[in-house]
């Protein structure tokens, strides 16, 4: 396929923490003139065959997809998985571990929440979750917006659920090198995603992408939803360094909540290799 290519390889749906069905995603997909699709819930592969039709029922290029919660350097970082065998049973069994822990976290959670006067968060936030599996601080988020605590989601984070403040549990996910290895070992190729957004030293930095690299990590996120243009300029550098594909994709959750729309990125930098040569024979 084509280096210039509307191509979005990173978004959600109601089968993780996104609001939209996968069908209903494959068709803004293709009416924003997305060419390669790809479907990446968090840590759940359960919509793979539902996109993949979709994608199919649309005239839509699809890779499989999935985003997965990696902690490292006391950070939880996601690592996307593209063009993996959906089927191979390593890669389920490993997100399902991943996933165990969430709702003894979501309950803890919510046991924050009502020491601070914000009654039946779990509850509330079960509303909005399409699989409970995989509760998030995205579902408390939707319930506090709804109950009027707060007037938007960027005022949720702000005053709840992050580092410091009332609702915050950290959660220990998979190891980099097992997600690496799941996603590799079904004949994917992983990509560290939004680097820009991860707090992390240079030396930090460096580390991940250095351990990452060696565990077999193909690909990083330079154009993402997230990323300012001179991000974009910076990981372009970085994927260089590195010897790294670049991937783009906008992380869409929801037509209300996400600043970047499905398709509307710019394009990959010059004189990288698009993730996208590297699965040439993975592309539905």
């Amino acid at each position: 396929m084509p280096a210039i290519l509307n191509a979005d390889l990173h978004c959600h749906s109601v089968v993780s923490d996104g609001t939209l069905t996968p069908e209903e995603l494959a068709a803004r997909a293709k009416a924003n003139g997305v060419e390669l699709w790809a479907l990446t819930d968090h840590d759940e592969i359960g919509g793979q065959r539902r996109a993949a039709a979709a994608a199919r029922a649309q005239g839509l290029k699809y890779l499989t997809g999935t985003e997965i919660s990696v902690t490292f350097a006391d950070e939880t970082v996601h690592i996307v998985g593209l063009g993996f065998d959906a089927d191979d049973p390593r890669m389920a069994e490993g997100l399902s571990a991943t996933r165990g822990g969430r709702e003894a976290r979501a309950r803890e959670m919510s046991d924050q929440l009502a020491q601070v006067g914000i009654k039946g968060a779990y509850e509330g936030a079960l509303k909005y979750v399409g699989n409970p599996e995989l509760i998030s601080r995205t579902h408390f988020a939707r319930f506090l917006v709804e109950t009027g605590v707060c007037k938007d989601t960027g005022e949720v984070f702000r005053r709840y659920l992050t580092d410091g403040k009332p609702g915050y549990v950290p959660h220990r996910w998979a190891s980099l090198r097992d997600a690496v290895h799941w996603i590799t070992r079904s004949g994917g190729v992983a990509v560290i995603a939004h680097p820009a957004r991860y707090r992390f030293t240079p030396n930090e930095e460096y580390a991940l992408f250095t351990e990452f690299k060696a565990h077999g990590g193909r690909g990083v996120e330079v154009v993402t939803g997230s990323h300012t243009s001179a991000e974009a300029v910076r990981y372009a550098e970085t994927a260089r360094e590195f010897g790294l594909a670049a991937s783009r994709g906008s992380d869409f959750h929801c037509p209300d909540e996400s600043h970047t729309d499905l398709g509307q990125l710019p394009y990959l930098p010059g004189e990288l290799t698009p993730v996208w040569e590297l699965l040439a024979d993975r592309i539905q």
